[in-house]
């Protein structure tokens, strides 16, 4: 019986070591295959151009597009022009006052 349950527990292991390694081969950065190579350094370049949270590659037609869009959306949603449509909004929920239940001795 002890026996068994050291094997089953031993089986078990060898499946998460084998899922953990699966699981973290991929980030060690040496891609063997090229194509996942290619996809590695696009990454990268992606990362190194968006700095800054700008748009990447954008030119003056896209940023007067999304500009727009956002002036639309700033519209329908009814901001007052203050108020930064990218930026998740603040909610803020005021402590309600609950008055006490008061419970007479009888």
């Amino acid at each position: 019986m002890l026996s068994q349950s050291l094997l089953s527990g031993v089986r078990v292991l060898r499946t998460e070591i084998r899922r953990n390694i699966a699981i973290v081969a991929p980030a060690l950065n040496k891609a063997s295959d090229p194509i996942q190579q290619l996809f590695l350094d696009k990454v990268r370049e992606y990362k190194q151009k968006s700095s800054g949270g700008k748009l990447v590659d954008s030119n003056p037609d896209i940023e007067r597009e999304m500009k727009n869009e956002l002036d639309r959306v700033a519209k329908q949603f009814g901001s007052d022009g203050t108020t930064d449509m990218t930026k998740f909004p603040d909610f803020k929920f005021p402590e309600v006052k609950v008055d006490p239940i008061t419970q007479s001795a009888n």
